[in-house]
Parts: structure tokens; C-alpha cells; sequence
């Protein structure tokens, strides 16, 4: 029966796939970035679901499982800040878009640094470190298909990236948006359900928390279980999702698939509202997981969520909830596929591939690559993308930025700030290089930030666009101390190493960061109203 449910949940998608087709292989424009006509709902949900991934069912589950609650603003607030890169990145890269006509990641970089070469190198970059994250996502539709059906982890993977290769390659990008409106819709739906199936089949949200405080109070305080989310790891990620975000390939191009710019906006003043949200269920998901099956190993972790929905929800119900996680995973696997294969198809120094069966088969392409990748799954989830995936595409980030605002960045100080970064996340990968107390990020992108600085300066070559480059705004003064202040109160030491106190079964300082999310939005939709009149 769970079978069945999953199966015919996923011909739900090659349906949408199949009604999406009509006219998308008419320009790249239409199949990649959907005629750039996303209306401010699609945008939201295709921004969302694309960028929630399996990492946030399963990764953050297992978090919430090894460290606790601590874990929720890491996610909860850091990521809701993280979409003022989007104002910043994505605002500027709308309009050039549009103007210009970018298609690709690349379009901006040969255009603004006037080098192939570089964008050659941008483009090598984006597509070598999302190809981790292209295979986390097979990996955990293995293990989630797995733990609810008992079909092997190698079919499960196998069946699932089956289907999304088959409607991206129908559809194109118009497909994804739709399926990521359905799936991001399920996604909350659904989570919302297995949480309070969890909460009460596990005797009431209250009561566990009562249990948790005094079998493991480390679970429900600051800075987690073991101590292990001190103030420099809470900071480094921060800097984290604050560069890496951005430049995942499949949100970039979504800046520039939006209808306009007042879209975008409305995408930015939701964000930190369904991250405050979303993320604080599938954490609290995994804290309660740890008082009903404790005893787990890290590796075993990330499986906290559907054993919780295999004790509690029963084979009928729990099949249904699963999908939910398969849409989680599936939204983000399937635009991963189509950008890529753009990058691929776009971007390669060789003519450009026009050819509809050619862009099709290199989605087919990309997928058996990420389920190479799964064959060997790592222990945990985050541990594998941190060190992969984000590491890699944050060195991207003062190349975009610089070229955005700074005239006197150039091709040879965006080539030297990329290679000396991911040189950096090499050796940090495999530990020739430790940083104690923070994230491998913040040397690393503090180095690739000087690095870009530095050779612009001593180059000084102008060969690169710069009429392209945006001024300040007149209130950028205002507005940097407004955010420095939110990112300061973010930094909650009052609460560290002190004994949780419950309001409502939760921790208090939990409430905290649900009213700094909630203030965040607000804030932002303020900026957008000033900016506007």
C-alpha cells in the first residue's frame, strides 16, 4: 500500500511534467527560466521548495536528534537573515537579467569580468560542488523509501531520480515551478501533520519536554547537547548560509526567472516566516525523537524522522506523510538537474547545445551522477554538505558581489580569489588545515575576500564592464545598522549555559527566535515600502 502511494504520487509529477511541455523548448529563456514570468506565489514556492531539500527532513531531524534545539536558529533565524542576500545578489542580478539577457550564472561573470575564462572556471566551480548535493538528494529518497516500504536503498534512490529526470526533461523549468508549488504545499502540509501525530502518539509535546529536561536538559538549552554549537560555530553559520545560499545555481537562475521585482520582494518578506516555521517542526521532530528511540548512532540519525513515522503513523498514513519528504527532496533534486544541465549546455566552451533530445540527456546525464555519488552514503547529511557543497560554491560569493558593487574588481582578482578558495576548502576537506571554534568558512571566505581585494588592486586591469556596477544606496547606512542589529540580537550569549526554562513546553529562549523571525519579515517588508515610494 505505501508503495502505491508513492508511485502514484509520482506520476502525479510526469502528469504536470506532460501539461508543462507546450512551448519550452522554443529559446533557452523559456526552458530554463520559464519565460522569466514567475509570479510573486510561484517564485515564493519554487525559491522555498528548491532550497528546502532533503537536508531539511532528515538532515535537520537528525540534528535536532544529536544536539537539540540549539540547532533551530541556526536554521530557524540564520537562514530568514540569509534572504537579505537575495536583496543584495538578487535584486541586481533581476535587473541585469533582463536587460542583458543572462540565461546562466556564467552570463554575469563574462559579461561583467569580459574573461571566458573566468566564467569558464565560475561555471566548472558551480557545477562540481552541486553534484554533492544532487547526490544527498537520491541518497535520502534511498533511505527514506527504504525505512517505510523495505524496497532496497539502491532502488529507492534509482526510482525516484527516474521520475524527476523524466518531467524536468518534459517540462523544463515551467514543470519544476509547478511541481514545487504541489510539493511545497504537501511539504508544510504534511510535516505539520507527522508532527503533532509524533507529539501526541509519544504521550504530548509538553510531557516529552518535561522528560527531556531532566533526562537530557542539553537537548533544550544553549549551546546543545554536549556543548557542541559554541558562539564561534553559531557564528560561522551565519557567514555559512549567508554566502553559500546565494550562490546555489538554482536559486541564482531563480533571480532571474522572477516576473519583476516587486515579486522578488514578496519571496524575501515571506523567507524568514516559512523557515521560522518549517524548521522549528522538523527540528523539534528530531529532539522528540531522541526522548522516544534514544540510543541511536550519528550515522543512523538522519533515519530519526520516518522510524517516528513507522511507530506512529501507521503503514497507510505513514505512506502518505512519506511523500512529503519525497517532495522535499524531489523540489530541490529536480531543479539541481535543470540548472545544471543549463550551466552544461550554456556555459560549455563548445557551441551551445540547442538541441531539445541534447539538453534532455544531459539532465539524464547529471542524475546517474548523483546516484554514483550515493553509492557510498556519508554518516550524517550536514557533516557531508558543509564540508562539500556550501564550502565550495561560499568562495563563489565575493567574485558576484564585488562585481556587483565594486568597480575596481577584476578578472584576475575573481580568478585568484576562486582558486586560492577552493584550494583552502581542499585542505580543510582533508584536514592538512583546522580551524578551532568556528566553521571551516569563515577563514575561507574571509581569505577569498582579501585575496579578490588584493589582486584587483595590484593588477589594475580594466578590461572588465563596469557600467554594469550598481551604486550604494542613498540609505544604505541606515539599513547596514538596522541588519547589524538584528545579527546582533542573534547572539543570545544571556541565554548560553544556563538551565532551559519551559513556557509552554518549550524552551523560552526557543520563543525568542520564533519573535526575532517574525520581526525579521517585518523589517524587511518596511525596507520594501520605504524603498518602493
Amino acid at each position: 500500500m505505501q508503495l502505491f502511494i508513492i508511485l502514484f504520487y509520482l506520476l502525479i509529477t510526469l502528469v504536470i511534467g506532460f501539461l508543462s511541455r507546450k512551448g519550452v523548448f522554443v529559446t533557452p529563456g523559456e526552458f530554463f527560466l520559464a519565460g522569466r514570468r514567475l509570479s510573486p506565489i510561484l517564485l515564493f514556492f519554487t525559491m522555498s521548495a528548491s532550497n528546502f531539500s532533503a537536508f531539511t527532513i532528515f538532515g535537520l531531524s537528525g540534528a535536532g536528534y544529536r544536539m537539540g534545539y540549539a540547532f533551530y536558529p541556526v536554521m530557524g533565524y540564520a537562514t530568514g537573515f540569509m534572504a537579505l542576500s537575495f536583496v543584495l545578489i538578487g535584486g541586481k542580478i533581476l535587473k541585469l537579467s533582463r536587460s542583458r539577457g543572462y540565461v546562466t550564472p556564467g552570463d554575469f561573470i563574462a559579461d561583467r569580468y569580459g574573461s571566458r575564462g573566468l566564467k569558464a572556471l565560475f561555471s566548472m566551480v558551480l557545477i562540481i560542488f552541486t553534484l554533492p548535493y544532487i547526490a544527498i538528494q537520491t541518497i535520502a529518497a534511498g533511505k527514506s523509501l527504504h525505512s517505510m516500504t523495505g524496497i532496497p536503498y539502491l532502488a529507492g534512490a534509482v526510482l525516484v531520480t527516474l521520475f524527476i529526470a523524466l518531467y524536468v526533461g518534459m517540462g523544463g523549468m515551467r514543470a519544476i515551478v509547478w511541481t514545487d508549488l504541489v510539493q511545497g504545499v504537501m511539504m508544510i502540509i504534511f510535516t505539520a501533520a507527522a508532527f503533532y501525530l509524533i507529539a501526541a502518539g509519544a504521550g504530548g509535546f509538553r510531557q516529552i519536554h518535561l522528560r527531556l529536561l531532566q533526562e537530557s536538559p542539553g537537548h533544550l538549552s544553549r549551546p546543545g547537547s554536549g556543548g557542541i554549537l559554541t558562539p564561534g560555530v553559531w557564528f560561522g553559520y551565519f557567514v555559512l548560509w549567508f554566502f553559500a545560499d546565494p550562490m546555489f545555481p538554482h536559486l541564482f537562475q531563480r533571480f532571474m526567472a522572477a516576473r519583476d521585482e516587486k515579486a522578488l520582494q514578496r519571496t524575501v518578506i515571506l523567507y524568514p516566516l516559512i523557515t521560522t516555521l518549517l524548521f522549528f517542526l522538523t527540528v523539534s521532530i528530531g529532539v522528540m525523537g531522541r526522548a522516544v528511540i534514544p540510543g541511536l548512532a550519528d550515522s543512523q540519525s538522519d533515519a530519526i524522522f520516518p522510524l517516528l513515522l513507522a511507530r506512529f503513523a501507521g503503514p497507510v498514513l505513514g505512506g502518505i506523510l512519506l511523500t512529503g519528504t519525497l517532495a522535499a527532496l524531489m523540489s530541490t533534486l529536480d531543479s539541481q538537474l535543470l540548472t545544471v544541465a543549463s550551466i552544461i549546455t550554456l556555459d560549455a566552451p563548445v557551441k551551445r547545445l540547442k538541441v531539445p533530445t541534447a539538453r534532455r540527456g544531459v539532465v539524464v546525464l547529471l542524475a546517474l551522477l548523483g546516484l554514483l555519488i550515493a553509492l557510498r552514503p556519508p554518516e550524517t547529511l550536514l557533516d557531508f554538505i558543509n564540508r562539500t557543497t556550501f564550502n565550495g560554491l561560499a568562495v563563489l560569493a565575493p567574485t558576484v558581489i564585488g562585481g556587483l558593487y565594486w568597480r575596481g574588481g577584476n578578472r584576475f582578482g575573481a580568478a585568484a580569489s576562486i582558486l586560492s578558495g577552493e584550494l583552502l576548502v581542499l585542505l580543510f576537506y582533508f584536514d592538512i588545515l583546522t580551524v578551532p571554534g568556528t566553521l571551516t568558512v569563515v577563514p575561507i571566505i574571509t581569505a577569498s575576500c582579501l585575496v579578490y581585494v588584493l589582486v584587483s588592486i595590484i593588477s589594475n586591469d580594466r578590461a572588465g564592464n563596469s557600467s554594469i556596477v550598481f551604486p550604494l544606496h542613498p540609505r544604505w547606512r541606515t539599513w547596514t545598522a538596522v541588519f547589524l542589529m538584528l545579527l546582533l540580537l542573534g547572539q543570545d550569549f544571556w541565554n548560553w549555559n544556563r538551565h532551559p526554562q519551559l513556557v509552554l513546553g518549550l524552551p523560552a529562549w526557543v520563543w525568542y527566535y520564533i519573535f526575532l523571525g517574525l520581526l525579521l519579515s517585518g523589517v524587511f517588508a518596511l525596507m520594501f515600502r520605504k524603498k518602493n515610494k
